[in-house]
């Protein structure tokens, strides 16, 4: 894999305290990473340290297969990485003099300043805005005045530390969509700390798991989210059925689980008597008013619907069908079914789509 950036043998403390201790992590050139853990994981810290703006206590960084490991290759790394912090930090004048500071610093031409504002300025949509105070915008024109000085450097990578917070959720929606396609597009690497899961499945491709300031799991944000590495990992990314159960029988990798006095079938590499986790995704269960035998999938049971929240575009339903099982179902199907609390169901998931973790993990 061609990587812009390494992380090796890190360790940062504060105040005697570790707050960050990596063996070893890579970012891929021209791929969008994703942090993700619980707050105090560690994310904002292991930014500051890509960024060169932090000093570890031991070990370092790689970018582009050199140390960076004296203050001149720091220097020389920052003018290829830019940086966007929680807050805008704009400066009390024009929103153009805003975007285009970075340049002056770097003493680029007049010319070329002008050609760099205009175009950070036109990707995030606000070049109307070039010549207001920056003390007039909103927070989400003020979020991309300040992405729109990230972009205006020309970055090789770009480090954004919970680009989102603080949005209303029609500013955000928006905001992530314009950015994945400015990534998209510039081919810049970029690596976020995020805490969303939502924002995390929409923007990243590569996604690291950050929990006490070590690395839990790394992978693509497919295999991270549809196979975790442990429980917390599962919980945290929104697996929210997490059954345990013993293996009773493995014919070629197919599994027979039973979790209380039902049978689960899944797939994988576990021997008979294991203790076992079995996860299955919400959006990868599906509830039918079918009878049993119409439905084709290897995991079947009748259940009765426990509750139903309301979560923005569809329902999250509660199910007890021996036990316990969370499925997402669409606010249309939910009312052309009819289904309320009390209702009796199918539910049905593939034997492919229980994700199944040793109980020791």
């Amino acid at each position: 894999m061609n990587h812009i950036l390494t992380v090796q043998n890190l360790l940062v403390r504060r105040g005697g305290v570790t707050v960050l201790d990596i063996e070893q992590m890579s970012v891929e050139t021209s791929r969008i990473l994703a942090l993700i853990g619980p707050n105090g994981a560690g994310k904002s810290t292991l930014l500051l340290t890509m960024a060169g703006l932090l000093k570890p206590d031991r070990g370092g960084i790689l970018y582009r297969g050199v140390a960076v490991d004296t203050s001149a290759r720091r220097s020389e790394m920052r003018k290829s990485v830019s940086v966007v912090f929680q807050e805008p930090l704009l400066l009390n004048t024009s929103v153009y003099k805003n975007v285009a500071l970075g340049l002056k610093f770097r003493h680029l031409t007049n010319g070329d300043i002008r050609k760099n504002v205009e175009d950070a300025l036109a990707y995030f949509g606000i070049s109307p805005l070039a010549k207001r105070s920056a003390k007039t915008l909103s927070g989400g024109e003020a979020k991309r005045v300040s992405l729109a000085r990230a972009f205006a450097l020309k970055p090789e990578l770009i480090l954004l530390d919970e680009a989102f917070n603080s949005l209303d959720p029609p500013t955000r929606e928006t905001l992530i969509d314009d950015l994945r396609h400015i990534l998209e597009e510039t081919k810049i690497t970029a690596v976020l700390a995020l805490h969303d899961r939502e924002e995390t499945l929409r923007l990243a491709q590569d996604v690291v798991v950050l929990a006490d300031g070590g690395m839990i799991q790394s992978g693509t944000t497919a295999q991270v989210f549809n196979r975790p590495a442990s429980e917390f990992v599962a919980g945290f990314v929104g697996t929210e059925t997490i059954l345990e159960g013993t293996v009773q029988m493995n014919r070629d990798n197919l599994l027979e689980i039973a979790v209380g006095d039902k049978m689960l079938e899944a797939v994988g590499d576990f021997a008979p008597g294991q203790t076992v986790f079995c996860c299955v995704r919400p959006e990868n269960i599906t509830v039918s008013a079918d009878p049993l035998k119409k439905v084709s999938a290897r995991n079947v049971f009748e259940a009765k619907i426990q509750k139903i929240v309301r979560q923005a575009f569809f329902y999250k339903m509660i199910l007890d069908c021996g036990f316990p099982v969370v499925a997402y179902i669409t606010v249309s199907s939910c009312e052309d079914l009819g289904l309320c609390e009390g209702t009796s169901v199918t539910v049905s998931f593939k034997a492919t789509a229980v994700h199944v973790m040793a109980r020791d993990h």
